[in-house]
């Protein structure tokens, strides 16, 4: 049997407040800094999983992760772009 499996969803707001945590806990550092650290890790991780395809721009898990093939309909992004 085949199976179809979406790649699992990014939570942006759950490593932001990781990475804030993280820094002011065990780097010492504050509070200020943290946040842009963190916003910066997030924009960066973000990027990655946006489809570069032009006509898409979709997130990866908007796409079939096994066929990569995007999952909105009227989409005409035929393979997911890294």
């Amino acid at each position: 049997m085949y199976y179809v499996s979406l790649e699992k969803t990014f939570n942006a707001e759950r490593l932001y407040n990781h990475i804030v945590h993280y820094y002011i806990d065990k780097k010492g550092v504050s509070k200020a800094d943290a946040n842009k650290i963190a916003q910066s890790v997030i924009t960066r991780e973000l990027e990655r999983y946006v489809c570069k395809d032009s006509r898409c721009g979709h997130l990866s898990y908007d796409h079939i992760k096994n066929q990569n093939t995007c999952t909105i309909i009227d989409c005409q992004c035929g393979k997911f772009v890294k």
